[in-house]
């Protein structure tokens, strides 16, 4: 019994998932070395980045601190509320999709 050889390809297109914006938001009352923290800790900033997206909220409102697909997006926002929380500040962050 002769085993037939069988050709044939496989198409798949794979989706990117679809990408978030993180937009950490100005308060009158986190203080900037608790943004700094938290963008080091949580975003993996360097310090100088850190400084410079602290300013930046201040200064316009809001920054935008990272882009990740959606559950990364939405943890890392999480984290955020929890440590804002520990430590009795009303730091938001908050996500939006990132159109392309």
């Amino acid at each position: 019994m002769a085993q037939e050889e069988i050709d044939f390809e496989i198409d798949i297109d794979l989706l990117k998932p679809k990408m978030y914006k993180v937009i950490l938001h100005n308060d009158n009352y986190s203080t900037f070395e608790f943004v700094i923290e938290v963008l080091i800790e949580v975003f993996n900033k360097t310090n100088d980045e850190a400084v410079d997206l602290t300013l930046k909220v201040d200064r316009e409102g809001y920054a935008i601190v990272g882009i990740y697909p959606k559950e990364i997006a939405l943890t890392k926002i999480e984290l955020v509320q929890f440590m804002a929380k520990e430590a009795g500040y009303p730091l938001l962050a908050t996500m939006e999709e990132e159109w392309i």
